[in-house]
């Protein structure tokens, strides 16, 4: 096996274990939102995406229907344009390789992939994100089917675990002094939009940092 993607599977399990905690909560609010066990499963083996999820679920669960969810989590994982824009480079083969290989992309898979020159290793990036997928679908099961049993979720802190997943990345980010000004920059432009934008906004608009991290 691929010594990357060794690398990577060991790189991705600590983020794994965070992911399957988070997916948890979610499994447990989608079904009290009135999702079946299953659909909840599949939206986590489809989406893979936390913030995606939970946005399209508080719409959904709000009774805005199934459209304003999708549109909703679509501009959550907006910032996924300019993070494949930044690795498609990076990629090998046709385009439907490099289509299936583009489905690793996820925050910390991305960040741990970068080499910090503008490439990135596609091996490291796909291995680290088999354990992490491995985890959120896994938390969502046990979300979905065991939420009676763990009761209500947020006295045990879940809540703070998807901030801090993401401040961790960051401080990962700014170790790195060719990606750091990039780093703060979008950090910036997502303090300032988040107390008068809607959710997804200042995400979307602080990934237009990768773009001019593309021309250093």
């Amino acid at each position: 096996m691929n010594e990357a993607f060794r690398r990577g599977v060991r790189l991705g399990v600590p983020f794994s274990l965070a992911g399957f905690l988070i997916s948890l909560s979610f499994g447990v609010l989608a079904v009290r939102s009135g999702f079946t066990p299953l659909q909840a499963i599949v939206m986590s083996a489809v989406v893979h995406a936390g913030s995606a999820q939970f946005a399209g679920l508080s719409i959904v669960a709000a009774g805005g229907g199934a459209l304003p969810g999708v549109l909703a989590g679509s501009l959550m994982n907006a910032r996924f344009l300019a993070m494949g824009i930044a690795i498609a480079p990076s990629l090998t083969g046709g385009p439907l390789r490099r289509a299936v290989e583009a489905q690793a992309v996820v925050d910390p898979s991305w960040a741990l992939a970068n080499r910090g020159d503008g490439t990135f290793d596609r091996w490291q990036l796909i291995g680290s994100t088999v354990p992490q997928y491995v985890g959120w679908v896994s938390g969502t099961v046990v979300g979905a089917f065991a939420g009676d049993l763990l009761g209500d979720t947020d006295r045990f802190g879940l809540d703070a675990i998807f901030p801090t997943f993401f401040a961790g990345l960051l401080l990962a980010e700014l170790r790195n002094p060719r990606a750091r000004p990039v780093a703060l920059a979008g950090a910036a432009i997502a303090l300032a939009l988040v107390p008068f934008t809607p959710p997804g906004i200042p995400i979307l608009a602080a990934s237009a940092a990768a773009l001019v991290g593309l021309r250093r």
